[in-house]
């Protein structure tokens, strides 16, 4: 038994018409850090999304580590969601342009410590797996729900990478 791994990028996100994270790129002292900076304020929800091929998925659930930073703040928590959505090419045959999610999962990261910017990590297991196969065309969508009680940051936070795992077998 093996663990696959996934490494989803900033870059490589889909962004819907409205309720989207901003791409950006900061510059920082060494390096240039991208991401997609969700908004802290307001109650609106908002999403990007990610199209992959769940690779030699055997069974099991998904794990969905979201790594982040807060912009600005040192303190409070971010609600996170994950949905995912799959359609077997050739057997389904559900309209791809109307496929739904599976219900969502969350979680509340509260930030660590007295640093801003401090990379966070952020884990959810996805367990709505919409019937996920090996070979699947699949979507994961992410997003970040500040109107939700548990998210007390009125920070951006900065997505740099998603990334999935979950067992050959």
């Amino acid at each position: 038994m093996a663990t696959v791994r996934l490494y989803l990028t900033p870059e490589e996100a889909q962004l819907a018409a409205t309720a989207f994270p901003q791409f950006k790129v900061n510059q920082g002292t060494n390096f240039p850090v991208s991401g997609l900076a969700y908004d802290g304020a307001g109650s609106s929800a908002e999403r990007a999304y990610w199209k992959f091929e769940p690779a030699a998925y055997g069974s099991g659930n998904i794990t969905c580590d979201i790594v982040f930073y807060n912009d600005s703040s040192t303190a409070g928590a971010c609600v996170w969601e994950a949905a995912l959505a799959a359609i077997t090419p050739e057997t389904d045959s559900q309209d791809v342009e109307t496929k739904a999610f599976a219900t969502a999962q969350q979680v509340t990261k509260t930030h660590p410590g007295t640093t801003a910017q401090r990379l966070q990590r952020a884990t959810i297991t996805i367990t709505n797996l919409d019937a996920v196969a090996a070979g699947d065309e699949a979507w994961l969508r992410i997003s970040r729900l500040p109107g939700d009680a548990g998210d007390t940051s009125t920070a951006d936070v900065i997505l740099t990478s998603v990334r999935l795992s979950y067992s050959d077998t």
